[in-house]
């Protein structure tokens, strides 16, 4: 008995073990037609796409131009827009200070006054630069003071438009370039562009007037350097001579006639004479 019960158990696995690869076949084939069937009923029904929507124009068209508005809520100008011109002042700031005030002259006849003098490094540029800087803020304080009144401050407080501060603005500075630009120099610039001659001061624009002014500038700036070279000049003259005829031809002139011109220029208040003629002829005007 116990026999036959092992061979029935042996045949109901064996049969069992017959019945699962059927099983398993079974119901890969359900799951691939429901696979098939679902992506034919996809197929079948597709979903239409939504149309475009319609464009829609502005509420109020107005006259087509194109406006750009840099005033904040209250009318004043946003701190954004401010920073902004703050920044690019700052970066055309020397370009400004070169073409448009009396730095570059001021530079020039301290330059000048130090190769006189015989010393290529003392005082070094930065001193120079540092005093030229100085002295031309001084200069054209009641220039910008006119600037800061006339244009920045109406228009930070929202009572001028930019355009129109720019033109107050640049009111004083061409006033001030007129006064120190010779009418020679004018000319000059006006026939080198091809321009009619204009008819008065303010009809000269800002692009002829600049490089006249610097002209000018210049002009002025070589004469005064010539005025301070003669004395100094003429020291040198007379170390030379005195040098030549005692036979000390190896010895340098220089070495012996700067002290004496150190002196001199001590003793007549060098500094103070040609910062005086500076500012007087930056305050009085005239090239």
């Amino acid at each position: 008995m116990s026999g036959a019960r092992a061979e029935a158990l042996a045949a109901a696995d064996a049969a069992d073990r017959r019945r699962w690869p059927l099983v398993v076949l079974a119901v890969l084939a359900l799951a691939v037609a429901l696979v098939v069937l679902g992506s034919g009923i996809a197929h079948a029904a597709p979903t239409p796409p939504e149309g475009p929507a319609a464009p829609t124009g502005p509420a109020d068209p107005g006259t087509g131009e194109v406006s750009v508005a840099i005033n904040g809520v209250n009318g004043t100008p946003s701190s954004s827009i401010v920073v902004l011109i703050g920044i690019t002042l700052l970066s055309v700031a020397p370009s400004l200070l070169l073409m448009m005030t009396g730095f570059t002259k001021i530079f020039v006849v301290l330059s000048l006054t130090r190769n006189a003098l015989g010393l290529t490094t003392v005082p070094p540029n930065q001193v120079i630069a540092g005093l030229a800087l100085f002295l031309s803020l001084f200069v054209m304080a009641p220039v910008l003071s006119d600037v800061n009144t006339d244009a920045v401050q109406p228009y930070l407080d929202g009572s001028m438009d930019f355009t129109t501060a720019l033109d107050a603005g640049s009111a004083p500075l061409r006033e001030y370039m007129l006064g120190h630009t010779r009418e020679a120099d004018l000319a000059l610039i006006t026939r080198a562009a091809d321009q009619p001659n204009p008819e008065d001061p303010s009809a000269v624009p800002m692009l002829t007037l600049i490089p006249a002014f610097m002209l000018s500038e210049l002009r002025s700036a070589f004469i005064i350097g010539f005025v301070i070279f003669i004395p100094f000049l003429v020291i040198d003259l007379v170390v030379s001579s005195v040098l030549m005829s005692m036979g000390m031809m190896m010895l340098p002139p220089v070495m012996v006639s700067l002290p004496f011109k150190l002196l001199l220029f001590v003793l007549v208040d060098g500094w103070g004479l040609i910062v005086t003629a500076l500012i007087g002829a930056a305050s009085g005007g005239g090239g």
